[in-house]
C-alpha cells in the first residue's frame, strides 16, 4: 500500500515537472520563474513540520514518506535553478529580438511617401526634415524615421510625420488608412495644399493620439468628416489651426460641423486632450469627464461658453486664446476646477470676473498660467491675483487697467513672465520693486502706459534680473538707456521704443544673444555704427522713425543668417542700398522708405527668396521698373511710390509676381501702355470660388513669431494718403496703385478679371477710351479712382452692381450721358463726377433732359436672361392671339356659313 502512494506521489511530480515545461514554453514563464522556488522553499520547510506534528504512532509512516519526499525536493530545486537560467537566457534573446515589418503595410507606406512631394516651404517649424527620406523598400519599415512597430506583431502602431516637410493633396483613398493598427497618427505641420481629411480616417479604429495641427492657411481645410466620430478610442485629438482667426473668409480652415462634435463628444469619452478650430461648443462638453486638456487657442470658436464646462473637475489646461466667446463670467464658476494649472481667456468678447462678495478667494484652483490679456477690464488689477500663489504666467496686456501697478504683484515669487503693456497704469516704478521677482524671465510694462522707470544708482547689482530674456519698455519716458539692460545675459528680445532716447550705448552691440531690437521712434542722432553687425543672432532689427544720417551699413544684408525684419524707415539716411544680399539669406520684411536713398534698387534683392514686404516709398531712387522682382516666389507687398522710376512696365513670363497682393507704383514717371500682359502679371489677384485670398501668414522662427502684416503701411485711399496701422486692415488688402504717373492708352478689359481687388486707382494718368464694363466684376472693390483722365463714353450701368463701393471718383474726363441712378452709384455726390461737362443726373443736380433716360439694366449677364425672358413674353402673346383669333374665326364661320355662302355667290 505504502509503494502505491510512493509510486503515486512519483507520478504527480512527473506531471507537474511536465506542466512546469510546457508552462516553460509558453507565454507565462515568467510566473514559473517565480513561482516554482517558492515551491520548493516550502516543500523543504515543510519536512521538519512533519517530524513534529505526526503522533508518535506515526513516526514510522513520516520517516518513510521523508525517504521520499526530501530527494524529490532537491530535484526540484535543482530543476528549478536549471529553469530560472534558461528563462533568463530565453527572456534576454527576445527582448533583442523584434518582428519584422508586414510587407503590406510596407507598401501602403511606400505608396503613401510617394503621393507628395519634399519642400522645405511645406513646413514652418525650423528644425523640420522630411523623415520619409528615410523610407526605403530594402530596409524593416519598423527601422524608418517618424514609424514605430508593436515589438510582439510587427504591427505599425505609431506614425508620427510632424513638420517633415510634405507637399502635396491626401488623397481620399490613401493607403494610410489601410494600417488599421495605428494607435497613434501625427500629421501636422506640413502643406498638404487644401485637401480634406479623407472619410476613410474613421477606418483607423484603434486610433488613441490624432494630431493634424496646421501652421499654414494652405494646409487641410473643409469639413472634418462625420467618420472622424467613430474613433471611439481617441485619448487626444488635435485639430487646431495657429492660423490668424481674421483669414478672409474661414473657407481655408477646416469646419467641425457641431453635429460630428456631438457625436465625437458622444463616443469618444475617454478623451483626455482636446483641441479644435471652429464652431460653438455644444453643453454635452461637461460629458468629457476625463478631459484634462482643452486647447482652443487662436480660433474662431463664438457663442456662451456652456456651464457645464466648469464641471469637468479633471481639467488642468482650459485655453481659450484669441477667439469669439462671449458672455459673463463669475470668478465662482471655476471653484470646481480644483486641480487647473492653465487658464487662458485672453483676447475675447467676455465679461470677466464681477467678483461675488461670498466667494472665498483663498479656495481658487492652483492656477500656474492666467492669460486676461484683450478682455475688456478696466479699473485697478483685481485683488484676488494676490491669491494665486503659485502663479508662474501673468498676462494682463491690452486691456484698460488704471492707477498704480499694486504693489503685491511684486510678492508673487514664481512669476516668470508679468504682462502689463498696453494698459493706462500711472506712477513710478523703482527697480528694486522687482528684487524678490528672481525668477521672471520675461517682463513687460509698455505700450501705452504713463510709467517712470527709476533705475537707481547702483545698476550693477541687478542681478535678480539675470534669467530676463524678453524685455518691453516702450513708452516708459526713458531719456538714456537704461544702464541695468547691460546686466541682463540672458536678453533675446529688447523692445525701447516709443522713448525719447538719443544714443544706443556701444555696449549694447556686445550682447550676441539678442534676437529683437526695437528701438524705434525714439531721437536717435548720428550714423548706424557698423558694430550693429556684431549681433549675429538678430531676428528683427527696428531702428524707424529716428534721426538717423548717413548710409547704410553695407554689412546688414548679409551679418545675419537669421535676420527676417530689417526696418530703418523714417529717417535722414542717404546713398545707395548695399548691394550685398547673398544667397540663403531669410529676410522677410525690407522697410527703407521715407528716407533720402537714391540710386537703383540693389538686383541682388533678388536672393532674398523668403522677401514678402519690400517698402522704398518716398525716396529718390532713379531706376526702371524692377521687373525681376517678379521672380521672388513669396513677394506679396511692392512699395515703389513717390521715387523717380521712369519707362516701360514690363513683365516677362518668368517674373509673374506669383503671390502679390499689393503693388503701388504711384507718384513715378511710368509712361507705357497698360496692356493685357501686364495685368496678368497680376493674376495672383483673382480668386475662386473655392479659394479666397487672405494675406495673413505667421512666420515662425526659432525664438519668435514674426507676424508680417502687423507692420503699418502706407498707400494712397480716398484721394489722400492713409496709413494702415497694421493686420486689421492688411489681412484682406488686394490693391493697385498706379495713379500719378504717365500710362496712356484704354485701360484693358481683362482688368475685370482680377476680382480679388478692393481698392484700383489709375487716377491722374492719360488713359483714353471708354471705361470697361467689366469693371462691374470687381465684386470685393472697396475704391475705384478713374480721376484726371482723358476717360469718355457714358459710365457703365454694370457698376452698380459693386456693392461694397466706399470711394468713387471719375472726375475731370470727357465722359458723357446720364449718371446710373441706382444701386452703389446713387451714394456719391457731385464731387465724384464733376469736370465731365456732358454728365447728367441727380448726383450732379443736372436734368438729363437731352438724354433719353436708359432702362435700367441689369449687369453683365442678368442682361442676356432679361432679354430671353422679354422675347418669351413676345411669343407667348403673339401665340395666345394666334389661337384666339382662330377659334373666334371658326365659330362665326359656322354661324353665318350659309349667308356667307350665298353672299359670297352673288360676288362671283
Amino acid at each position: 500500500m505504502a509503494r502505491e502512494r510512493e509510486s503515486s506521489v512519483v507520478a504527480v511530480a512527473v506531471g507537474a515537472v511536465a506542466v512546469v515545461a510546457v508552462v516553460t514554453e509558453g507565454a507565462i514563464v515568467d510566473v514559473v520563474i517565480v513561482a516554482l522556488p517558492l515551491a520548493v522553499v516550502a516543500s523543504v520547510l515543510l519536512c521538519p513540520c512533519l517530524l513534529f506534528c505526526l503522533p508518535i504512532r506515526a513516526a514510522a509512516a513520516s520517516v518513510q514518506i521523508l525517504r521520499f519526499f526530501v530527494p524529490f525536493s532537491l530535484f526540484l530545486l535543482l530543476f528549478s535553478s536549471s529553469l530560472f537560467t534558461n528563462c533568463l537566457t530565453l527572456n534576454d534573446s527576445t527582448s533583442t529580438h523584434h518582428h519584422e515589418c508586414h510587407q503590406h503595410e510596407s507598401n501602403a507606406l511606400l505608396s503613401f511617401k510617394q503621393s507628395f512631394f519634399i519642400s522645405k516651404y511645406a513646413s514652418y517649424n525650423p528644425f523640420s526634415y522630411p523623415k520619409t527620406l528615410s523610407w526605403n523598400p530594402s530596409t524593416d519599415c519598423c527601422l524608418w524615421d517618424g514609424i514605430e512597430c508593436d515589438e510582439l506583431t510587427g504591427h505599425v502602431i505609431s506614425i508620427d510625420l510632424s513638420s517633415s516637410q510634405l507637399y502635396g493633396s491626401m488623397d481620399p483613398n490613401s493607403t494610410l488608412f489601410s494600417l488599421v493598427h495605428l494607435q497613434s497618427l501625427d500629421l501636422s505641420d506640413n502643406d498638404f495644399n487644401h485637401s480634406q481629411i479623407p472619410a476613410r480616417i474613421g477606418h483607423l479604429s484603434q486610433l488613441r493620439h490624432l494630431h493634424i495641427s496646421q501652421f499654414r492657411e494652405s494646409t487641410l481645410s473643409g469639413e472634418v468628416p462625420t467618420q472622424i466620430s467613430h474613433l471611439s478610442n481617441l485619448l487626444s485629438l488635435d485639430l487646431n489651426s495657429y492660423v490668424d482667426q481674421l483669414d478672409f473668409p474661414f473657407i481655408n480652415r477646416l469646419q467641425l460641423k457641431e453635429s460630428t462634435l456631438r457625436s465625437l463628444i458622444q463616443n469618444s469619452t475617454r478623451l483626455e486632450q482636446l483641441g479644435l478650430n471652429f464652431g460653438t461648443l455644444p453643453a454635452s462638453i461637461g460629458n468629457l469627464t476625463n478631459l484634462a486638456h482643452l486647447i482652443l487657442e487662436d480660433n474662431v470658436f463664438h457663442g456662451e461658453i456652456p456651464r457645464s464646462l466648469f464641471g469637468l473637475e479633471n481639467l488642468v489646461t482650459l485655453d481659450l486664446f484669441s477667439n469669439f466667446f462671449e458672455g459673463r463670467l463669475a470668478l465662482d464658476m471655476f471653484l470646481k476646477l480644483k486641480i487647473l494649472n492653465i487658464l487662458d481667456l485672453s483676447f475675447n468678447k467676455l465679461s470677466l470676473f464681477s467678483q461675488n462678495r461670498d466667494v472665498n478667494v483663498t479656495i481658487l484652483p492652483p492656477i500656474r498660467w492666467l492669460g486676461l490679456s484683450g478682455c475688456n477690464l478696466n479699473g485697478e488689477i483685481p485683488t484676488w491675483i494676490m491669491n494665486l500663489t503659485a502663479l508662474n504666467c501673468l498676462g494682463l496686456s491690452h486691456n484698460d487697467l488704471q492707477g498704480k501697478i499694486p504693489y503685491f504683484l511684486f510678492k508673487l515669487e514664481n512669476l516668470t513672465i508679468l504682462d502689463l503693456a498696453g494698459n493706462m497704469f500711472e506712477g513710478q516704478i523703482e527697480l528694486d520693486m522687482l528684487s524678490k521677482l528672481q525668477k521672471l524671465t520675461v517682463l513687460g510694462i509698455g505700450g501705452g502706459n504713463k510709467l517712470s522707470f527709476l533705475e537707481g544708482k547702483n545698476t550693477s547689482k541687478v542681478t535678480f534680473l539675470s534669467q530676463v530674456r524678453a524685455l518691453d519698455l516702450t513708452s516708459c519716458n526713458f531719456v538714456h538707456f537704461p544702464n541695468f539692460i547691460q546686466h541682463l545675459q540672458e536678453l533675446t528680445s529688447l523692445s525701447i521704443s516709443n522713448n525719447n532716447i538719443k544714443t544706443i550705448p556701444s555696449w549694447l552691440w556686445n550682447k550676441t544673444t539678442l534676437e529683437s531690437l526695437e528701438v524705434s521712434n525714439n531721437l536717435l542722432m548720428g550714423e548706424i555704427s557698423s558694430s550693429i553687425c556684431n549681433l549675429q543672432s538678430l531676428v528683427e532689427l527696428d531702428l524707424s522713425s529716428n534721426n538717423l544720417v548717413g548710409m547704410i551699413p553695407s554689412c546688414l544684408g548679409s551679418f545675419s543668417q537669421s535676420l527676417q525684419i530689417l526696418n530703418v524707415s523714417g529717417n535722414k539716411l542717404t546713398g545707395n542700398i548695399p548691394q550685398i544680399y547673398v544667397k540663403g539669406n531669410v529676410l522677410q520684411l525690407i522697410d527703407f522708405s521715407s528716407n533720402k536713398l537714391y540710386g537703383q534698387l540693389p538686383r541682388a534683392l533678388v536672393n532674398c527668396r523668403m522677401l514678402e514686404f519690400l517698402d522704398v516709398r518716398h525716396n529718390h531712387f532713379n531706376d526702371s521698373f524692377p521687373f525681376w522682382l517678379g521672380s521672388l516666389p513669396k513677394l506679396k507687398v511692392v512699395s515703389l511710390r513717390d521715387n523717380e522710376f521712369h519707362g516701360a512696365i514690363m513683365c516677362p513670363l518668368k517674373y509673374t509676381f506669383p503671390h502679390l497682393r499689393i503693388i503701388d507704383l504711384s507718384q513715378n514717371g511710368f509712361s507705357t501702355k497698360l496692356t493685357s500682359e501686364i495685368i496678368m502679371c497680376f493674376k495672383s489677384m483673382i480668386i475662386s470660388n473655392k479659394r479666397q485670398l487672405d494675406f495673413k501668414d505667421v512666420i515662425h522662427s526659432d525664438n519668435a513669431e514674426i507676424d508680417i502684416d502687423s507692420h503699418p503701411f502706407s498707400m494712397s485711399n480716398k484721394g489722400v494718403a492713409m496709413d494702415y496701422p497694421g493686420s486689421q486692415y492688411l489681412h484682406h488688402m488686394v490693391a493697385i496703385d498706379l495713379s500719378c504717373n504717365k500710362i496712356s492708352g484704354e485701360i484693358p478689359d481683362i482688368m475685370g478679371s482680377l476680382n480679388g481687388l478692393v481698392v484700383l486707382n489709375l487716377s491722374n494718368n492719360m488713359f483714353t477710351g471708354s471705361i470697361p464694363s467689366s469693371l462691374g466684376k470687381l465684386s470685393n472693390l472697396e475704391v475705384l479712382d478713374l480721376s484726371l483722365n482723358g476717360l469718355s463714353g457714358n459710365i457703365p450701368q454694370q457698376l452698380t452692381g459693386l456693392t461694397f463701393l466706399d470711394f468713387f471718383n471719375v472726375s475731370f474726363n470727357n465722359l458723357s450721358g446720364p449718371v446710373p441712378e441706382n444701386g452703389q452709384l446713387s451714394t456719391f455726390d457731385n464731387n465724384s463726377f464733376e469736370g465731365n461737362k456732358d454728365l447728367c443726373g441727380i448726383q450732379l443736380l443736372k436734368k438729363c433732359e437731352d438724354h433719353p433716360k436708359r432702362p435700367l439694366q441689369k449687369p453683365d449677364g442678368d442682361q442676356d436672361s432679361e432679354s430671353g425672358s422679354f422675347f418669351e413674353f413676345c411669343w407667348m402673346v403673339i401665340l395666345i392671339g394666334y389661337v384666339g383669333g382662330l377659334v373666334a374665326g371658326l365659330a362665326l364661320g359656322n354661324a353665318f356659313s350659309v349667308d356667307v355662302y350665298r353672299l359670297l355667290k352673288k360676288i362671283f
